[in-house]
């Protein structure tokens, strides 16, 4: 699974960027997981986001604009799993 946290370093991105890895080393099945931090302002375009931070599971955005929770991140990964 790839997730990428979209953002061009603000505290929000970071937050974000902070809580999915917390999310990810919570989850049993971690091992697959990569978290990549992305700060091209074209790949947010590209991605539909155009209010940072931006969350992307495999390929589809889905979350823009809001920092989730852990929990909420969970949930997220759970479903795209």
């Amino acid at each position: 699974m790839k997730v990428e946290v979209l953002g061009p370093g603000c505290k929000r991105c970071d937050q974000l960027y902070d809580n999915v890895k917390t999310a990810v080393a919570s989850l049993e099945t971690s091992t697959g997981i990569e978290v990549k931090k992305i700060s091209d302002v074209h790949y947010f375009t590209k991605m539909g986001v155009f209010m940072t931070p931006g969350l992307v599971i495999n390929g589809k955005t889905v979350s823009a604009g809001k920092v989730l929770s852990v929990e909420e991140i969970k949930e997220k990964l759970k479903e795209n799993l």
